[in-house]
């Protein structure tokens, strides 16, 4: 265990401040990636960082790397970081409290005066939300060579802003090269759970493993549009064909379940009806599947049901159902190393720990396809998250933190 000045007390302070920015009137927060509010985000996360003698790189995509030298500087760095931005009806924690407990350990190490051997290096991602330039997550994308930057840069948002502009608009737009944060010898990432699992189960802490696969999809369902008086045995409906297939989304999901006994989950989160009048029957539906699993070939065994089950429903009414691929995240393991790492420091601070997967996107798993990555969870309370009421307590973010830096702390001083 690291015996470094690490303080609860000041990373909630911190958590609390920087919350004030895009506040919103339930406590939640609205600082949307590439907005004035995330500016203001960004300068205080700079200001708190110079304060302890880092020093700020900004890349063209606007990640933020603020690095604290190590007594070996040619040593590739360890990482360490999250995301500022938030959802538009955000909570304070999502993302933030990674950033925040990264500095706590820039803090706790200039105060004692003690130096790593391989520098350290906090990151600020941007735009890991996605909610106003889509997709997420495009800032470790980019960097990570997953997104070219051209395409991340030109991007726009539903007002028509582009994503480089905006960049330039609150003059975040670095100068350094995006893919030189993939050049360290490792990340790892602090978040909150965004589930149930470790506060139902009575855990301090959560080591993830591994990053679910994920395909999503986009369907389109034709059929004719009717009178809404006219009968029904006739009718080529195409929303009573989408109901069905949306209702087997849940169902498929439950029913593939992998040898560890774990089932899928299946997401229908966006649907499009046209022509959307009271009394007509719908001529298309358009809508969204997103589909996860812990074992790719029950991933694959869920989309080909579905699209099995798609055939039923259009032939069965007389419709037209097209299921076509959006985007695929394979299954990510996270590197055994520091999983084992991040174990350890669990056990030895006398926390009550187990391992976990992520269901969920993070830079963390984009990171990880160039660079040995793990993540750690806190627990928030119901789950809840992407929402204004999302909390945690200061306790669970205090041992996420020491966990965090004793993990960090090992990285940067193991021999290699």
């Amino acid at each position: 265990m690291t015996n470094i000045p690490l303080s609860g007390a000041r990373l909630w302070d911190s958590l609390m401040q920087m919350a004030q920015i895009g506040g919103t009137p339930k406590g939640g927060c609205n600082r949307q990636t590439l907005t004035e509010l995330d500016g203001q985000g960004r300068h205080l996360l700079a200001r708190w960082a110079a304060e302890v003698g880092c020093s700020l790189t900004v890349d063209r995509l606007g990640n933020m790397a603020l690095r604290r030298e190590g007594s070996e500087p040619g040593r590739k760095p360890v990482a360490f970081g999250s995301h500022l931005d938030t959802q538009p009806t955000g909570g304070k924690f999502d993302g933030i409290l990674g950033v925040l407990a990264g500095l706590e350990i820039m803090r706790a190490l200039h105060e004692a005066g003690a130096t790593t051997r391989a520098p350290l290096l906090l990151i600020n991602w941007t735009n890991e939300e996605g909610a106003r330039f889509s997709p997420p997550m495009m800032g470790s994308g980019g960097a990570m060579g997953i997104f070219p930057e051209a395409e991340v840069l030109a991007k726009t948002d539903t007002d028509g802003v582009v994503f480089g502009q905006a960049l330039s608009a609150i003059g975040w737009a670095g100068t350094a090269e995006p893919s030189a944060l993939a050049d360290c010898a490792a990340y790892l990432e602090l978040h909150i759970e965004q589930g149930k699992l470790l506060e139902d189960g009575g855990h301090d802490i959560g080591v993830v493993t591994h990053a679910l696969a994920q395909r999503w999809y986009e369907v389109t369902v034709t059929g004719e549009e009717a009178h809404g008086g006219s009968p029904m045995a006739s009718r080529r409906d195409a929303l009573m064909g989408a109901a069905g297939l949306i209702a087997a989304v849940e169902e498929v999901a439950l029913a593939t379940i992998a040898p560890s006994g774990e089932p899928g989950r299946g997401t229908v989160g966006q649907v499009t009806i046209y022509p959307s009048s009271r009394n007509i029957t719908p001529s298309r539906v358009w809508f969204s599947i997103d589909t996860r699993h812990g074992d790719p070939d029950c991933l694959d065994a869920m989309g080909a049901a579905l699209r099995a089950r798609a055939a039923e429903i259009a032939a069965a009414r007389h419709l037209t159902i097209t299921v076509e691929d959006f985007w695929y995240s394979p299954l990510t393991p996270f590197d055994a190393r520091l999983v084992q790492r991040c174990r350890d420091a669990a056990t030895a601070r006398g926390l009550n720990w187990r391992d976990i997967p992520t269901g969920i996107g993070h830079d963390a798993v984009y990171v990880a396809r160039r660079v040995p990555t793990v993540m750690l969870f806190t627990p928030c309370h119901g789950g809840l998250s992407h929402h204004e009421a999302e909390s945690i307590s200061p306790e669970w973010a205090e041992a996420g933190l020491r966990v965090l830096a004793d993990a960090v702390i090992a990285t940067a001083n193991e021999d290699i």
